[in-house]
């Protein structure tokens, strides 16, 4: 390959692929967010990378898999009364979280392949598409990881495996989104801004991916089916019980009062962040439009995280939440990208 950079005329189609991608991690995350909500993540006990791919076709291969499943403590502590066909409704989901995974990974792989070979890949770009396929395969391990810590002691996975998971699900989501804004707008020009607004912005990149993790660690120990009302917790601005473990910093991953607690007050702080970057801003200004749908889509999904809550975490509202934090995750990035990009041309790093 002769060119430093991807040629001009293939940026947006290489944008177009990136911005697909994203779209079908997104739906791997919410199909992964369904797995756990219907307690399916378990079902399939062993990890086929190739063989995998098919489902059973035939009933003598579904009881053979669901005496496997038989064999684990979830069956034996938590669903000995299952039957072969309950069990069936489970495995649907674990496989076909499997499967979409995989599927992404064909998703980057061939168009990855046929731009290679188009040569419309620069030499620059090169690593960081490498990088985000090397992501992507270390995901597909981590999950497998993640499914063993629930197949000899535990009735489900760690909650500390499941928080890598999710973690590393929206970092490859916002590797490949931040990629594709850069091919989509090549070197356009940013939104000019202050240092403390940019920094606010960035700061808000990491607090909401910071609550991400957070949320995984509530749905890992099932934090969201207990202290059911808001914005008090058990008639207390703050519970008993938040220090209840040792050493204290346990407390912060295993504690379910203060794991919630945490996940409720980091909303707070990413709601009036938010209404504090929208005011800085003045309606004109280039940013006042995308902040003021960020501070919508951060007031919609603070809503419905205390809906998901008062209503006792049911499937419907407890994925919708999850692709919430997607999209404002998506929204937060993108201001980043209009910030930062403008501030490296400003200084004349392109």
């Amino acid at each position: 390959m002769n060119n430093f950079e991807s040629p001009p005329g293939a940026r947006r189609q290489i944008a177009v692929w990136l911005f697909c991608l994203c779209g079908f991690v997104a739906l791997v995350v919410l199909v992964g967010g369904m797995t756990r909500l219907t307690d399916s993540g378990l079902s399939i006990t062993e990890w086929k990378p190739v063989v995998g791919l098919l489902p059973p076709l035939s009933q003598e291969t579904w009881q053979q898999e669901f005496e496997k499943y038989q064999q684990i403590p979830e069956y034996r502590l938590v669903n000995s009364d299952m039957d072969l066909a309950a069990f069936k409704s489970i495995y649907w989901w674990e496989w076909g979280h499997r499967f979409m995974a995989r599927m992404a990974g064909l998703v980057f792989l061939v168009p990855f392949v046929y731009f290679w070979a188009a040569k419309k890949l620069g030499r620059k770009d090169l690593p960081k598409l490498l990088l985000l396929f090397i992501l992507g395969g270390a995901q597909g391990g981590l999950g497998w990881y993640m499914v063993k810590s629930g197949l000899s002691v535990r009735v489900d996975v760690s909650q500390y495996r499941l928080a890598a998971h999710l973690g590393l699900a929206f970092l490859v989501y916002g590797y490949s989104f931040w990629m594709a804004l850069g091919f989509w707008r090549g070197k356009s020009a940013g939104t000019t801004s202050s240092y403390w607004l940019r920094s606010g912005i960035v700061a808000l990149c990491g607090l909401i991916f910071l609550q991400i993790v957070l949320g995984a660690l509530v749905a890992g120990l099932d934090a969201g089916l207990t202290y059911n009302s808001w914005p008090l917790m058990d008639g207390r601005w703050i519970p008993t019980g938040l220090a209840q473990l040792e050493p204290l910093y346990l407390n912060l991953f295993e504690n379910i009062t203060m794991v919630q607690f945490n996940h409720r007050w980091l909303a707070a702080i990413i709601l009036v962040l938010t209404i504090i970057l929208w005011g800085a801003s003045r309606r004109g200004d280039p940013l006042w439009r995308p902040l003021s749908v960020m501070l919508a889509v951060v007031l919609g999904q603070f809503i419905l995280g205390v809906w998901t809550l008062l209503a006792v975490a049911p499937i419907a509202l407890a994925a919708a939440h999850q692709m919430g934090a997607l999209i404002g995750f998506s929204m937060a990035l993108l201001l980043a990208h209009l910030t930062l990009r403008a501030d490296r041309q400003a200084t004349g790093n392109h």
